[in-house]
């Protein structure tokens, strides 16, 4: 399989291409716009032909690149089924399966940072968006999260697949790239050995400031990228 893990500094953001191999169909998930170029520099290199740039959530960090591949490459724009980006040309319910040359993903239903946010199942990884971070989660002060069910999400959803999955996330702030189902489950410090109760109090305490483009990114993304007057 060809697997490539590209990264936004401006927004801390993880990009992922996938490909059963060379010369297949291949697929994006949560691709920034300003790095539409080089996904398409990328691809044409490896030989592949992009089918499908899928979000994880409406993100509001960064302005999405599901517009700009699909009108660069015909692609098709994947969300989730409660997505209210009404420019989706495919939503995915729970337990749908997106089946690409020998590539499945199912999705996952993993609200909490956003009312809308899903999660992406593979055989031996999850893509988790931003509900389930590397030793982290996810706000959920925004775009209706709520720290009630990002805790059902990750406790009983995601911690529910085996514990040797690898968790590749939206974002990471620290330097991680990937982790597990296991790990997470021992070591994430909001999670483990807490309660509901204390996971919601210390999300309901965090007090982060707003992401400095979501005022600009949030309607943006729900047009798959398009910007007012652009």
């Amino acid at each position: 399989m060809i697997f490539r893990q590209l990264y936004d500094q401006e927004s801390s953001t993880y990009t992922y291409l996938l490909a059963s191999r060379a010369g297949r169909e291949a697929l994006l998930i949560d691709p920034v716009d300003a790095f539409t170029n080089m996904y398409v520099a990328l691809i044409e290199q490896l030989g592949l032909r992009l089918v499908y740039a899928l979000d994880t959530h409406t993100h509001a960090d960064h302005i999405t690149a599901l517009g700009s591949l699909r009108n660069r490459t015909g692609c098709v724009t994947v969300m989730g089924e409660r997505s209210r980006a009404e420019c989706v040309d495919l939503k995915l319910d729970e337990d749908e399966t997106l089946d690409m040359d020998g590539i499945k993903l199912r999705a996952l239903f993993t609200p909490g940072h956003t009312d809308e946010s899903m999660s992406f199942v593979m055989n031996d990884r999850v893509f988790t968006g931003d509900v389930l971070l590397y030793r982290g989660t996810g706000r959920t002060d925004f775009q209706g999260g709520d720290p009630h069910k990002s805790w059902d999400s990750i406790v009983n959803k995601l911690f529910h697949l085996a514990d040797d999955m690898l968790i590749y996330a939206a974002h990471d702030y620290k330097g991680w790239t990937v982790s597990t189902i296991g790990e997470e489950k021992q070591y994430n410090p909001r999670i483990a050995g807490k309660t509901e109760a204390e996971y919601v109090a210390i999300m309901n305490s965090l007090n982060l400031p707003d992401p400095k483009l979501m005022d600009i990114a949030v309607p943006a993304n729900l047009a798959c990228g398009r910007r007012a007057g652009k």
